[in-house]
């Protein structure tokens, strides 16, 4: 505490001060004092936390609880004393879903009650339901032979073998000083590339599987959960498309490994397991639409309020937790950020736009059709499964068509990667920036912020931005036991977030955000990725 009361007094000193190293960038280091204080000691980021996690829930897009949370932050911010808070529509995105109620237990050899979580866009039993468990694994097309007409009236427990090993290592983890040196050196890798097309067709495979066994018409299919996290830790995600006409007709469930691996180990001993399950599920087909929470900070600089410095976080979750790390917390360090802007009575020269986005765990859809929207798209595309789909990020789609908002915002920050405390910057190849947020930087080195490097990261919304040009920002965060534990899983909820690494972040997002809307030049950009050519459809067996 006596450190800190000293670093205030020292910071205090220099009102819009010029960082030595870095003479020609000024950073407001009274404004930055003030932030710190008012967030250490009168922090309401955790009340924040509990209204969302704990009031409303889950937050699938689609789902009676993400419009919960869309008017909740919306009138949040507008408590806060934000300007124009409104839901901003898009769409159509398909059919919304919930669960309601989830009971299952093994019938014989012994009875016993089992940890299972309904998968997002599956049916549900219609009732208690009993049968005879099957075990299935299907890894290739001509794995269907196998099991054609063996499956109806059956409980299918479904996958590759179970591996459950012991946790020899501490799921819980930040960063150490020679990990940020190695994530500080470029990697030019486009691991990503690579990912989206493994996914493409891992996903045109899953769907073929999903007819196949909705053909064969068994009572539920039940897959088991991912990693060795153990201890009850289910981690859960869809079982069918959100896509008006291509609804899974099966129900689907994701059992706790352990669970799964008895049923699977008695079933190799060729005896007979039965199951009583009973789900209740919701499909809602009322609104097509989903929504972006949208509300601003207005600069008041009569020559830059008409520009603008953005930070956002997606608001939907996965639905077997409470959605607390994901993302959860970077949505609440985003309020928190702007609240700390207003009641500081902080005046922006630029105008200051939070978004919080819903649709990301869909492939960043709410973000991505806020941008076409506003700032530029690229071309629709033939291939089916991009029927009304966003293209921003398919660079074979064609060449950008820019919006003139586009020329108008600075920066993007986004926050997506669990409850750990900032500790640097993904730059996303923009060297232009690097000094800048160096500058910026040095305040919060004394509270772990050390670290900038050229690499992209994907996955998250700030991807949206940088592909219209925008510079486009994540925040490097401590991982804590976001993979291990929380993400995507039924453990991700309030008790898992960290008070203390909220607030070290809430004071850095406002801080950079506060500085991009305070400078005198908007910051610079790197050169737009230029369109890639059409590649040739492939066949099935090539």
């Amino acid at each position: 505490m006596i450190r800190l009361l000293r670093l205030f007094c020292t910071i205090s000193l220099g009102l819009a001060v010029t960082v030595p190293s870095f003479a020609q960038e000024k950073v407001d280091l009274d404004a930055i004092s003030r932030i710190r204080y008012e967030e250490f000691h009168d922090s309401k980021v955790m009340d924040i936390a509990s209204g969302l996690m704990d009031s409303i829930g889950e937050r699938l897009t689609g789902s009676p609880n993400m419009k919960r949370a869309n008017e909740w932050t919306r009138d949040q911010l507008t408590s806060f004393g934000l300007s124009n808070a409104h839901l901003e529509a898009w769409g159509p995105f398909g059919r919304g879903w919930a669960n309601q109620y989830v009971n299952a237990r093994m019938t014989s050899p012994d009875v016993a009650p089992l940890i299972v979580y309904a998968k997002a866009w599956t049916p549900g039993t219609n009732g208690a339901v009993s049968g005879k468990c099957v075990r299935v694994n299907i890894e290739k097309k001509e794995d269907f032979d196998k099991y054609k007409g063996k499956l109806a009236g059956m409980i299918v427990i479904f996958g590759p073998d179970a591996e459950v090993k012991p946790v020899d290592t501490a799921p819980f983890q930040r960063y150490s000083d020679d990990e940020l040196a190695k994530l500080g050196q470029f990697d030019a890798t486009d691991k990503y590339a690579f990912r989206i097309a493994d996914y493409i067709k891992r996903m045109k495979f899953q769907k073929e599987v999903a007819k196949f066994l909705a053909d064969e018409k068994p009572l539920a299919v039940i897959d088991h959960s991912r990693g060795s996290a153990g201890g009850g830790t289910v981690f859960v995600q869809s079982g069918g498309s959100y896509k008006i006409g291509e609804t899974n007709t099966v129900p689907g469930l994701t059992m706790a490994v352990e669970h799964w691996d008895r049923i699977a180990r008695l079933l190799k001993q060729k005896k007979d397991v039965t199951m009583e399950l009973n789900v209740v599920n919701t499909f809602y087909d009322d609104d097509p639409m989903q929504y972006d929470t949208i509300a601003e900070i207005p600069g008041t600089d009569k020559d830059k309020k008409d520009e603008i410095v953005m930070l956002g976080a997606h608001l939907d979750s996965w639905h077997a937790g409470t959605g607390a790390t994901d993302n959860g917390a970077g949505t609440v360090v985003m309020m928190e950020a702007v609240r700390l802007l207003k009641t500081l009575d902080l005046k922006p020269r630029r105008t200051i736009r939070i978004g919080l986005w819903s649709g990301e765990e869909e492939g960043l859809l709410g973000s991505q059709n806020y941008v076409q929207q506003h700032f530029g798209s690229r071309p629709a595309m033939d291939d089916p499964d991009m029927k009304g789909m966003p293209t921003l990020m398919r660079r074979e789609a064609g060449p950008l068509s820019l919006k003139p908002e586009q020329a108008k915002v600075s920066a993007y920050f986004n926050l997506d990667n669990g409850s750990g405390k900032i500790r640097g910057v993904y730059l996303q190849e923009n060297g232009a920036v690097e000094p800048i947020f160096n500058a910026w930087m040095q305040p919060f080195k004394d509270l772990g912020m050390t670290t900038l490097t050229m690499r992209n990261t994907s996955g998250t919304d700030h991807l949206s931005f940088d592909a219209v040009g925008i510079p486009g920002f994540q925040f490097i965060q401590d991982p804590l036991d976001y993979e291990t534990r929380t993400h995507h899983s039924n453990m991700d909820v309030y008790d898992r977030l960290q008070p203390d690494d909220l607030k070290q972040a809430a004071i850095i997002v406002a801080s950079f955000v506060y500085e991009a809307a305070m400078r005198d030049q908007m910051l610079p950009r790197k050169p737009i990725e230029k369109p890639l050519p059409k590649e040739p459809e492939k066949k099935d067996d090539e």
